[in-house]
């Protein structure tokens, strides 16, 4: 697998009540999509991002980061392959990204996903 970014999800529990802290005092003032559930916000400056979450919309579990790849398929052949539990099977979402969970062997979740272009 080749991660070509990790973002980190922090829970929240109103992704518009958290807003401000992290646009505001953070400098992360560029909103990149606000799904209600989630939202990313990014500095325009330094690129530097987080990912605001109150529950993930619909995998039964929530992730710690988002591992984005460009073969998300392979990714998901070879962390079945590791024998890696698979909390979340390999889906396309109905917004558009294919993506599946996988727990890693600390116990942490993953989300892992393949932007459309």
């Amino acid at each position: 697998m080749r991660a070509t970014r990790i973002t980190t999800n922090l829970r929240v529990a109103d992704v518009d009540a958290a807003k401000s802290f992290y646009t505001d005092y953070l400098g992360l003032s560029a909103e990149e999509f606000n799904m209600g559930w989630v939202a990313r916000y990014a500095s325009p400056e330094t690129g530097v991002n987080v990912q605001l979450v109150t529950r993930d919309a619909s995998a039964p579990e929530d992730s710690v980061v988002s591992v984005h790849t460009d073969d998300v398929d392979g990714a998901y052949r070879e962390a079945q392959e590791l024998g890696y539990e698979i909390v979340y099977p390999l889906t396309t979402e109905q917004w558009g990204v294919r993506r599946f969970f996988v727990r890693a062997p600390d116990g942490n979740v993953l989300n892992i996903v393949q932007h459309k272009d």
